[in-house]
């Protein structure tokens, strides 16, 4: 209050003096965290203030452990840190090896590693699109994204042996041929699964709780994603037109052109990245059929190279880095001519794309919090390694 003087006095403020910020810890162990995430939030009220990802509950150590694999068993630690994505992950560390050999790998082994890549990068994809709209509440998608799954992961179980942890790859090419009346079972399951994809459109897109939840929320500006290296759909949902299948083509990417389609919204928020996410599954069916009808066309062949008993790459360095499902990932392998390596740094794409949560989440409700997360589309494996 204010005397006649014009003196001021506080008499008393109650509570109100003090701060109202609250700390919360959403996880470790949270359904919308995809495994062992902590995140650590700062709330003023109903609205997030501070945002920070607390990582390494998982933490392996692989990196490390690469070092005392030979490069036939690094193909083992490298399958495993992003577990939906496991294909790509094994592609990228043999394409490295080969690279610092200087080995070119038989045609047949270029054109099945692109179309089991693909296969792989569909089988990702769809756990995301059943998952994210069961976190914002919708059961039912989850059911159709596995059925589909199980058409896919059918094929490429019969192919490798493994359902999840494929361990397909060798450095010089694949394991082994694809078995008798397999190119004609997996056009079949790219078939079918194509021929129900509409579903997305009409259950998901079509739904206006979804669109109402998703729409302008959990914006990412480009110049966001420049500085956190954010890569794959949810770049490309924020206008960063960049996929290294069209621009650094590999495989066999270069002969694709015609059928590779990069998607890319402008919108930035939750909606853009799930529909980035959904178009770019389309275009991954087209590929995988594209590089069947290409199988279909090459005389019979190796499809891998023949390599010596204990094989050691020659000393120096590379870099090697794939458009894995989830963004860049890559490879930095350091040789001194034995045959493990010295240095192998991995570069995985769910590592950079989490850290955008710092930009994204302040300033935004905590109801908003789950959508934003599960548009990330991360594999809590893929940040720890």
């Amino acid at each position: 209050m204010t005397d006649s003087a014009g003196a001021t006095t506080t008499v008393s403020v109650g509570g109100g003096a003090e701060s109202t910020d609250m700390v919360l810890n959403i996880g470790p162990q949270h359904p919308s965290t995809h495994g062992v995430l902590r995140l650590r939030l700062v709330l003023d009220g109903e609205v997030i203030r501070r945002a920070e990802p607390v990582i390494g509950y998982m933490h392996r150590g692989a990196e490390k452990l690469f070092e005392a694999r030979d490069y036939r068993q690094i193909i083992m630690l490298a399958n495993r840190h992003d577990w939906l994505s496991a294909f790509s992950n094994e592609l990228g560390v043999v394409l490295a090896v080969e690279r610092m050999l200087g080995m070119e790998v038989p045609e047949r082994a270029v054109w099945t590693r692109t179309l089991l890549a693909e296969l792989n990068r569909v089988l990702n994809h769809l756990m995301f699109l059943g998952s994210y709209p069961l976190e914002l509440g919708g059961i039912t998608p989850v059911f159709h994204a596995f059925r589909e799954r199980e058409e896919l992961q059918n094929v490429m179980e019969e192919v490798s042996g493994g359902r999840m942890h494929y361990m397909f790859n060798r450095v010089g090419g694949l394991k082994e041929d694809l078995p008798a009346g397999w190119a004609g079972r997996a056009r079949h399951a790219v078939g079918a699964v194509r021929s129900r994809m509409d579903v997305y459109d009409r259950l998901v897109l079509g739904n206006e709780i979804f669109r109402g939840r998703t729409r302008a929320v959990g914006r990412l500006a480009p110049d966001t994603v420049h500085a956190y290296g954010v890569t794959g759909p949810i770049a490309r949902a924020s206008g960063v037109d960049f996929d290294l299948r069209r621009d650094e083509p590999y495989l066999a990417y270069g002969e694709l052109r015609d059928v590779l389609s990069v998607v890319t919204r402008d919108e930035g928020d939750c909606l853009a990245r799930f529909e980035c996410l959904l178009e770019q599954t389309h275009n991954s069916l087209a590929l995988a059929d594209a590089c069947l009808d290409r199988l279909a066309g090459l005389a019979p062949g190796p499809i891998n190279q023949r390599l010596p008993k204990v094989l050691k790459a020659p000393e120096g360095h590379t870099y090697a880095w794939t458009e894995n499902p989830l963004g860049v990932n890559g490879y930095y392998l350091v040789s001194r001519g034995e045959k493990t390596p010295y240095r192998l740094k991995l570069r995985s794409a769910s590592f950079n794309n989490i850290q955008a949560l710092t930009e994204l989440l302040p300033g935004t409700q905590v109801a908003d919090m789950v959508a934003i997360l599960g548009s990330l589309f991360f594999v809590v494996g893929d940040i720890d390694k």
